[in-house]
């Protein structure tokens, strides 16, 4: 009887992970499908979204100019200054003249992994497996009040990200985000809605995000238009020279 109960707990067992993963690549393809599908994802090879940021009063605009198979670049421009960061698919740089510093500098190791997962350009759950991505499915919750689907990203480089899908369209209305950096953990939440179709895929024209457990530090995003492939050089994502200094100036014969 024992050697029997073994082999029925076993079963159970593997059929019980067997459910859960079959589930995980369930949600997943309907998500996937409900954005549009595979095949129609794919096809855009670019991407330039312009929109209007505000936290707490605080105004800018903003621009994001995203390419194959793993380029982005983000600018956010206020009062005539405006602040860029870039990932060319190897190295990361920024312009911050708002710290006083208006050459070009490359990112730290840091600041450079989370605007890497930023240029994934269909995101973790698109060829999850080929990517070296871990899908689970964590059952159901709640976002502010409404049930919802949550999948547990975890992706090759030990980060993970928590999507939580609404359970009639399937989209992704919250993903949180963990990054374990230096022995720390690092962890933000990025909320999506008003999602609309662009060259038969969709995408949320509304975005908030911010530090997971201060909501009130939050900003948010209104695309006022995000425009598909688009030509964009991949020169726009290098990180451009320093101005040369000026010549020193010889002093006058005397």
């Amino acid at each position: 009887m024992t050697a029997i109960r073994t082999i029925l707990v076993s079963t159970i067992c593997f059929m019980t992970l067997s459910a859960v993963a079959q589930t995980a690549d369930e949600l997943v393809a309907k998500n996937l499908q409900a954005k549009g599908g595979v095949e129609k994802i794919k096809a855009i090879k670019s991407l330039r979204m312009t929109g209007n940021f505000d936290a707490g009063g605080f105004k800018a605009t903003i621009g994001q100019l995203s390419k194959r198979p793993d380029m982005v670049k983000e600018s956010f421009s206020v009062q005539g200054m405006t602040q860029v960061q870039a990932y060319d698919g190897s190295s990361g740089w920024q312009i911050s003249p708002f710290g006083g510093r208006k050459d070009p500098e490359l990112l730290g190791e840091d600041d450079v992994r989370g605007l890497a997962e930023d240029a994934d350009f269909d995101g973790p759950l698109v060829d999850a497996q080929a990517k070296g991505n871990k899908v689970e499915y964590m059952g159901h919750d709640q976002v502010d009040g409404d049930d919802a689907y949550k999948l547990k990203v975890t992706l090759k480089n030990g980060d993970i990200f928590y999507y939580y899908l609404d359970p009639d369209t399937y989209v992704e209305i919250q993903v949180e985000k963990q990054q374990f950096i230096r022995g720390a953990v690092r962890e933000s939440v990025t909320v999506m809605g008003s999602y609309k179709p662009v060259n038969g895929v969709m995408y949320p024209f509304f975005v908030e995000s911010g530090p997971k457990n201060n909501p009130d530090a939050r900003g948010k995003i209104t695309f006022t238009k995000i425009e598909a492939n688009v030509a964009i050089d991949d020169g726009t994502f290098k990180m451009p020279a320093a101005p040369a200094a000026p010549a020193a100036t010889k002093p006058a014969p005397k």
